[in-house]
């Protein structure tokens, strides 16, 4: 089983994001639908298969408890024995998953209600590693996941000489504040050097997991995940590409603006014109966004000026006030206030006694009311947008808790990411000076326009390329066009194609780079990511629509509008109870992604883009 345990959301990379900056965040969602398999086997000898599915979702509850329960303690007390307790409970799941699919491919043909056909197309899918049908190989996948989700959240950078060790969170903040050219080298090989010990963990686990995939029928475990969105494989990866040769043209203005300023920065003979350019300069460990170096990139400096990070810290927002906040946002448009156990249970503070997994994340511990976040959280903007992220996750639990526990789900994985970015989109300098974090202003000037569009896009545009190739790396990696002797070099060579970046510093075959992002050890598929950042923008267009709102998209708000929050509330309480084409058009009405609503957010920085390139030379 994967470590990401159900109702689990790892977020935000940005994750922008977390899931994700995704932010954050954002994630892999074990279905409920698998939770619930707990069955012995020979047991559907005497069952139909709507009395299979109903006892599916009546024993979720014990083996989701206690999934959850060893997944949050491994997450929150990062120790041997808690590695020891999630992988044998994992194991032991893993073990049930497998007579569960088993015994569903035995109901295959006969008559039952369309929601428990639906619920059992959905088992297979519900795991992100599916173990091989042999006690053996469950047992060693189990460990090697749980080992390399712990060897992730221990990781940390010495000098030499084992003096000034940082984690993953404090390297982070060295790219959110350093400008120097060598401190940052310094920073992200640290790093990334790190993710060495990965390799061979990941290479077993490949083999291990595409062995397990196999036996339920899919060609190899990328093949499996892309079957995951109500739609043939290879017909999601062609739809996956159509979203993104939408948004590149803009995304490839935006990477040559980027490097000018860079240059201008740290010189051309480290920034060159038509080259990729070095990777720790973003002002991200992974260049996965780019908003940090806001300061380098603004086109118009100093006008209209937004210091949040600073009144955070002036006003006393401590990770408490930072969740209250986004929680009066999402009550606001008709949303419940969040159950008392959320702020006994939750974790949003780093303890400093123990390690913990910092990257935040959103738990549905019990199909319910129990819903938490774990979040190492600090006072800045981007942590504050980040919290509104993962209450978009547990809002979307308790919308669906209803639900058969194998429908508590998003439509896709991509609609979960989707929630709270589309309520960050709402979090506009009118929204910040309502909230008294930023001052009251007057209608902004087109200097003051074109600066705020520029930092949304290096969150939002930047990552677009770098939500489409992480999973495509993978999915050549699962499929067997890249090996373990080219892990790295395919890396590399996929990065450049899409974003134009290259490393700052020779790398090689011992060097495991794809394991210094979390969602690689962690067993996160990533094209959620890329999905939600199209989506949110979809979704925002048709919220805007149903709030009434008049005039730029860029302008909107719905904070405190009832009306789309209702409108909101009917989507997310569907669940995965019906293809998410069908979920889409009762909100957005098209049954189709689309780019054109993001196209239409940053129209005028576009415009102002192609006019500031003329005379560059822009690809690379």
């Amino acid at each position: 089983m994967t470590t990401t345990l159900p109702g689990a959301i790892r977020s935000r990379d940005p994750g922008p994001p977390t899931c994700r900056r995704l932010r954050a965040p954002s994630v892999t969602v074990l279905s409920t639908a698998v939770a619930a398999a707990v069955l012995p086997a020979g047991a559907l000898s005497a069952e139909t298969g709507d009395e299979f599915v109903a006892r599916l979702n009546k024993e979720f509850a014990d083996i989701g408890l206690e999934l959850n329960a060893a997944g949050w303690t491994q997450a929150t007390y990062i120790t041997v024995d808690t590695q020891l307790l999630s992988a044998r409970v994992n194991e032991r799941f893993l073990g049930e998953f497998s007579k569960a699919v088993a015994d569903a491919k035995k109901l295959e043909g006969q008559p039952m209600s369309p929601a428990s056909k639906r619920a059992i197309e959905l088992l297979k899918l519900g795991v992100s590693a599916p173990a091989p049908d042999d006690p053996a190989k469950r047992a060693e996948l189990a460990k090697l996941l749980a080992g390399m989700d712990a060897k992730y959240g221990e990781a940390k950078y010495c000098k030499p000489g084992g003096q000034e060790c940082r984690d993953e969170v404090q390297l982070k903040a060295v790219f959110e504040e350093s400008r120097d050219y060598d401190e940052l080298l310094d920073a992200w090989k640290g790093w990334h050097d790190q993710a060495r010990s990965l390799r061979a963990d990941y290479a077993r686990y490949v083999e291990l997991a595409n062995e397990g995939a196999r036996e339920l029928g899919y060609k190899d475990l990328g093949a499996m995940w892309r079957s995951n969105y109500d739609m043939p494989a290879d017909a999601f990866t062609k739809e996956a590409a159509r979203l993104y040769q939408q948004v590149e043209p803009f995304y490839k203005d935006l990477q040559c603006y980027a490097r000018k300023k860079l240059a201008d920065k740290y010189g051309e003979d480290k920034v060159p014109a038509g080259k990729p350019i070095p990777a720790h300069l973003f002002g991200n460990m992974w260049a996965q966004q780019w908003d940090a170096v806001y300061d380098l990139l603004e086109p118009y400096p100093g006008v209209s000026q937004l210091d949040i990070d600073a009144a955070l810290v002036a006003q006393g927002y401590d990770p408490v006030r930072m969740t209250k906040s986004a929680e009066d946002f999402y009550k606001s448009i008709a949303f419940p206030a969040l159950p008392q156990t959320f702020w006994e249970r939750s974790l949003l503070a780093q303890p400093r006694d123990r390690n913990v997994q910092c990257h935040a994340s959103a738990w549905h511990m019990d199909g319910k009311d129990d819903v938490r976040i774990k979040m190492c959280t600090r006072p800045t903007y981007e942590e504050l947008r980040t919290i509104y992220h993962e209450l978009g996750h547990v809002y979307y639990y308790l919308w669906y808790k209803d639900q058969p526990y194998m429908f508590q789900n998003g439509a896709h994985d991509g609609f979960h990411e989707a929630i709270g970015d589309t309520v960050n989109l709402s979090m506009t300098p009118a929204y910040l000076a309502k909230i008294g974090l930023v001052p009251e202003a007057a209608t902004p000037s087109r200097e003051a326009l074109i600066n705020q569009q520029m930092k949304m896009a290096l969150e939002k545009i930047a990552f677009l390329p770098f939500g489409k190739m992480i999973d495509e790396w993978r999915w050549q990696v699962f499929s067997g066009q890249v090996t373990p002797e080219n892990y790295n070099s395919a890396w590399w060579a996929i990065r450049e194609k899409y974003q134009g970046i290259r490393p700052p510093v020779e790398r090689t075959e011992a060097d495991f780079d794809p394991g210094a992002k979390y969602h690689i050890p962690g067993n996160t598929p990533y094209t959620r990511y890329f999905l939600s950042f199209i989506m949110q923008f979809q979704f925002q267009k048709a919220l805007c629509d149903a709030a009434g709102f008049k005039g730029p998209l860029a302008e909107c708000s719905i904070y405190g509008n009832e009306a789309a929050g209702r409108k909101f509330g009917a989507m997310l309480a569907k669940g995965a109870s019906q293809p998410w084409q069908d979920t889409l058009f009762e909100l957005t009405g098209t049954r189709q992604m689309d780019a054109s609503a993001i196209l239409d957010y940053f129209k005028p920085l576009q415009g102002w883009l192609k006019q500031q390139n003329k005379g560059q030379s822009c690809g690379w």
